[in-house]
């Protein structure tokens, strides 16, 4: 590791992240921050940086590029952190503030972090010694109590990687690298569950990073320009995730909202019992091909779901027992989840970078037909397992 490489300070483990009640100062700035659905509300914070902010953003390359800053692309919730005095606010990607839902979070940044203040970085949850995003999207409940309770049994943890302000002072303007370097003056003493993300500048170590760290359930590397300005939601990073290929079967399809055309295909991957699990979506198709995928398609429609793998899938008791499409569930609102069954006879090879315990991490995509496979062989079996990596290990840990 050459001199460029930067750890952050020694931890033993995410998991032992400290705990904190409602009742610590931070959790007050709940009451003026809102609740979910509400805007933010910076209430008495004169920051130089003020919310809401959009973070910079990522394009996806196919390979690490050189001379550039390398990061861990870290699996959770993106945020940026405003802190005035005794005021934090926990931003998020959609402009609703994150505040309410870890007030563990919101007492140990009020311990840590400088006075005056705005980070960017990511909330995480971590178990078993991996990042667990199952976890942390459960984190984010309506009911006090439940919150009260999930920041006790999985308490969160936040992995700064950028500074946009610092006292009167805004560094925005400023390139990455002295950005970086403020960061890790201002944030030296951190300790759990605060992180400073591990940064370096050796290629060479990126690319070791790339195909350790994804087995303690990280999400590849992020390149930033050492030159660069901080630029809210505009993609001038670079971002480098993992690609694999798996035949699934299509089993359904859901409308896209310009109409009968295919939106998405619902896929399936049989489980150690037989049982056709839903695995994720595949989408993102041009319009022409949309309709061309309806065409194709259309044979294998069925009048209803009766006998399909899928048919109890509005039951919330076989949405318990196994993954079934367009289930019930407070992430998706009133999301129209309806989809057509489709015979499970045609078999698809789809990209995908990574699981999420037994579905898809994210949206998955069309490579080709598999005309040569049984649906009966597309099973869980055929995917590639990544080799365990300990998360302390990545933020430095002995």
């Amino acid at each position: 590791m050459d001199s460029r490489t930067v750890r952050s300070p020694t931890v033993s483990s995410m998991v032992s992240a400290m705990r904190f009640t409602l009742g610590r100062t931070g959790v007050r700035r709940l009451s003026a921050g809102g609740g979910p659905g509400r805007p933010p509300q910076s209430g008495i914070m004169d920051l130089p940086v003020m919310p809401p902010v959009e973070p910079m953003l990522a394009k996806l390359a196919p390979e690490i590029p050189p001379g550039m800053s390398y990061e861990a692309k870290w699996d959770g919730f993106r945020s940026i952190v405003f802190r005035d005095g005794a005021e934090l606010e926990l931003g998020s990607r959609t402009g609703r503030p994150l505040t309410r839902y870890f007030p563990e979070l919101v007492a140990a940044l009020l311990q840590q972090l400088p006075e005056r203040c705005v980070v960017d970085g990511e909330i995480v949850v971590a178990r078993e010694g991996r990042l667990d995003f199952d976890a942390l999207l459960e984190r984010i409940h309506p009911a006090a109590s439940r919150v009260r309770h999930l920041a006790e049994v999985t308490p969160a943890s936040f992995v700064a990687f950028d500074l946009l302000a610092l006292g009167d002072a805004s560094l925005m303007q400023e390139p990455q690298r002295r950005r970086r370097e403020e960061l890790t003056g201002a944030l030296g003493g951190a300790h759990p569950p605060l992180f400073v993300a591990p940064s370096t500048g050796d290629l060479a170590v990126a690319q070791g990073w790339f195909e350790q760290f994804e087995g303690a359930g990280l999400d590849g590397v992020v390149a930033k320009p050492p030159e660069l300005p901080y630029r809210p939601g505009r993609r001038v990073m670079v971002k480098v995730k993992h690609e694999r290929t798996a035949d699934c079967v299509v089993a359904g399809l859901r409308h896209h909202k310009s109409g009968p055309v295919v939106g998405s295909l619902l896929l399936g991957l049989y489980d150690g019992a037989g049982r056709l699990q839903h695995v994720g979506v595949c989408a993102s198709f041009p319009m022409a091909r949309r309709r061309q995928l309806m065409t194709e398609l259309e044979p294998l429609v069925m009048p209803d779901a009766t006998g399909h793998p899928w048919q109890e899938w509005a039951n919330a008791e076989a949405q318990a027992a196994g993954r079934l499409p367009g289930g019930p569930s407070r992430w998706t609102g009133k999301k129209d989840l309806s989809w057509i069954p489709l015979r499970p006879e045609r078999v698809v090879e789809v990209a995908y970078d990574h699981m999420q315990g037994d579905r898809f991490r994210h949206t998955a995509q069309f490579r080709r037909w598999r005309p040569d496979r049984d649906p009966d062989s597309c099973t869980y079996a055929q995917l590639v397992e990544p080799v365990r990596y300990d998360l302390a290990e990545v933020l430095g840990g002995a």
